[in-house]
């Protein structure tokens, strides 16, 4: 490899750096520094930390594969480093063939998709390689930092000053000693802050330090000495500041399309159209093309897959000298087309994708709500744990060994090995999964949480997942999995079964609790091809039409296939079937015998939406909270689940034909009134010209199935317990 730097300047030279050999060889997120004008791997523990001097070079793989790079820049990072980066970048997306869809990120700016591979939240570190600072070991003790968490739907860790002058009444902050973890709350920090920002403290314990550190829930005015010792006396904190970045995620800004060609020999920038809405077929596959939507801090690139090298190349490069001369700030992001993101996508009145159909006759079907085609999907839309594949990483193709023990009165017990795969809501499991890495042993331990397990379970899990970590000598990484949440990788060390989630109960002998005589499986298949069952109450209205259901009565069976199903769901029933026994019958949907609806309580409405059945959508949700003085619209990054509904605040749900607006229990009048409002300003605002949707109004506590069947294993009894208690076990 020879150095991309010369001494005239910053020259392009074609060359495959090592680091690309092993690149993109297994679906997951993989990160380099820029270190001395090179690319440095950064170690996984410390994934989602980033220090402010330095860039970095992205990688997502999809099992598809497709790929996403992107390029961050930290608000410090020097000319020459953003300048390697991108040579680095362009590089990679040539050792691909040009396939890869490319982002510039920049410090405090990042594009949904890059925030959705840290669901855990990001740091900022202060510092970079240029000031010595290098990406920490494991379990390095001698730490002392302060964090100042920020942020309900996004989450920033930010490094400030270690003072008390630092701190604030509003905000979270995270004191960082290493061995001990203390998570400060501001009187006048809210509860929904507070749980999210109890996520980041929980990530530097698990990953950082591999479990090995001390988490501690403090609250202003009740300090402990520890504190006091490193901080020094208490001086005054400083009141709640309101929030200075606002983001509006509306719909508003309209956009004008550019093509970039270089026919004339030049390259050249031409307007295609000074508006959207944008017909699909404006844009040729001879050319490469700019959106220009910068009013939303948005600049797109359009790569057409026929474009000639040189304009591919320069498309980019174009995008960059088209922010400066438009002199839109530097923070503006550069999107790419080209794998189609959803925010691209939404300023086209009649956009197709290769596969659809339109018209009554052949419905599009999908197999599961927000993916268009299974392969390649993009990365940018909301799919089955892709925030967790990200973080921890598909390490191997499942086929290591497994060993699983359950939490019994404190202690290990091992389990049946005929009956793994199979995991019960009111148990917590312990799973030692080993594989080969070369010809050294590697160990991951997942601590498996069911939502029913009591708070002693909860705690002894954690302690015993520590207890096993120190008899292997601190080798294994952990991850802690809360029911529901499971990443890629877990899902698929059964052998090819599917992960089955018994709702509640227990798996040991004479269980606490009888299974009902009536029960119902939901079956699922994410993008990465990995598979679970979750018992779901046994009622018509849990149905789903993109999904398979095994159905088990006292003297039946029945397998329901929705419209929208996948072969490998189908696959994955009989596993289903044959744990629960009998003769199975084969239900289609809209052909069901009355037998069928009988035994689920009667016929009932259940998630049918034709936009499940032929969306190219994907849902999008959306929070609104007036937290900061002014009602904003913000947008959940990354694969969402019912824990982010935040019931201090209006939630807005777009399934593309319909709007939903939630409304949390502790929602202000504020926040109640003027949600309405904005969701018709969201729509009426929209590039691709939607008008007139229904806008449909709901109360925590009495969702219909039109909503929780955008939610994967609805839990009614969720909001019976508190968040932040809930999180504070965890502690």
């Amino acid at each position: 490899f020879c150095n991309p730097l010369k001494s005239q300047g910053l020259q392009f030279i074609m060359v495959t750096h090592k680091e690309f050999e092993a690149a993109g060889k297994e679906p997951g997120l993989m990160i380099w520094r820029i270190e001395n004008m090179d690319l440095k791997p950064v170690p996984k523990n410390v994934y989602g930390s980033f220090y402010t001097g330095d860039a970095y070079l992205l990688l997502y793989t999809t099992k598809a594969p497709s790929y996403c790079i992107h390029m961050w820049l930290g608000d410090e990072c020097s000319q020459d480093e953003s300048g390697v980066a991108a040579i680095f970048s362009s590089q990679l997306d040539d050792y691909f063939g040009g396939k890869p869809v490319q982002f510039r990120e920049v410090q405090n700016n990042e594009s949904l998709t890059f925030l959705g591979y840290f669901k855990s939240g990001i740091q900022y570190k202060k510092g970079g390689v240029a000031s010595g600072f290098h990406h920490v070991v494991t379990n390095e003790a001698n730490v002392k930092r302060l964090l100042h968490v920020k942020g309900r739907r996004v989450i920033r860790a930010t490094e400030v000053d270690f003072s008390w002058a630092s701190f604030n009444k509003g905000d979270c902050f995270i004191i960082d000693l290493g061995k001990d973890i203390f998570h400060w709350r501001g009187s006048e920090c809210n509860r929904f802050e507070t749980v999210k920002a109890s996520q980041v403290a929980i990530d530097i314990r698990d990953n950082e330090r591999s479990g090995r550190a001390k988490l501690h829930m403090v609250e202003e005015g009740a300090e402990p000495q520890e504190i006091i010792n490193v901080l020094g006396p208490i001086t005054a904190i400083a009141p709640a500041t309101p929030d200075d970045e606002k983001v509006d995620t509306s719909n508003k800004k309209k956009g004008v399309l550019y093509m970039i060609s270089d026919a004339t020999g030049s390259m050249k920038t031409s307007v295609v159209a000074q508006s959207s809405p944008f017909k699909q077929a404006m844009l040729s596959p001879d050319e490469c093309y700019i959106l220009d939507n910068g009013g939303d801090n948005n600049v797109f690139v359009w790569k057409g897959p026929n474009a000639s090298v040189g304009e591919r190349k320069a498309a980019m490069k174009v995008a960059q000298d088209f922010i400066k001369e438009k002199n839109y700030s530097s923070k503006t992001q550069v999107i790419p087309g080209g794998g189609e993101t959803t925010l691209f996508k939404q300023f086209f009145s009649d956009w197709k994708d290769k596969d659809q159909t339109t018209g009554p006759s052949k419905a599009y079907t999908i197999g599961q709500i927000a993916v268009v085609k299974q392969i390649p999907f993009d990365a940018s839309t909301l799919h089955s744990n892709k925030a967790m594949a990200a973080q921890h990483n598909m390490v191997d193709n499942g086929s290591g060994k497994v060993q699983i023990w359950r939490v019994e009165e404190g202690e290990r017990v091992p389990v049946d090995p005929a009956s793994y795969g199979q995991f019960y809501g009111g148990d917590c499991y312990i799973i030692l999964y080993s594989y080969k890495q070369g010809s050294r042993e590697q160990h991951l331990i997942y601590t498996w949480q069911g939502l029913k397990s009591t708070q002693d379970e909860l705690a002894a899990s954690a302690f015993l997942t520590v207890q096993l970590d120190d008899s292997m000598g601190g080798a294994p990484v952990q991850v802690r999995v809360t029911q529901g949440q499971e990443p890629p990788h877990l899902m698929s060390i059964f052998k090819g079964k599917p992960m089955i989630i018994h709702s509640g109960g227990t798996s040991r002998k004479g269980g606490q609790t009888q299974a009902g005589s009536t029960r119902l499986f939901h079956v699922r298949t994410s993008t990465a091809k990995a598979t679970r069952a979750v018992e779901v109450q046994p009622s018509a209205s849990k149905l789903n039409t993109n999904d398979v259901f095994v159905l088990k009565t006292p003297d039946s069976l029945f397998v329901w296939k929705g419209v929208g199903a996948s072969a490998e769901e189908l696959d994955a029933a009989k596993h289903v079937v044959t744990f629960l026994g009998g003769k199975p019958t084969d239900v289609a949907e809209g052909k069901e015998p009355a037998g069928f609806w009988t035994a689920l309580g009667g016929k009932k409405e259940y998630q049918s939406s034709k936009t499940l059945q032929k969306t190219i959508k994907p849902p999008r949700l959306f929070g609104c909270s007036n937290k900061t003085g002014r009602l904003v619209v913000e947008e959940v990054p990354g694969d969402f689940t019912q824990l982010d509904l935040a019931t201090d605040d209006v939630m807005l749900l777009d399934t593309w034909d319909q709007i939903f607006l939630w409304i949390g229990k502790d929602a202000n009048e504020v926040e109640k009134t003027g949600a309405p409002k904005l969701a018709k300003e969201y729509v009426d605002s929209d590039p691709s010209g939607r008008r007139d949707i229904p806008i449909t109004t709901i109360k925590q506590g009495a969702e219909p199935p039109t909503f929780t069947g955008w939610f994967q294993a609805w839990d009614a009894q969720m909001w019976d317990t508190d968040p932040l208690e809930r999180m504070r076990a965890k502690f």
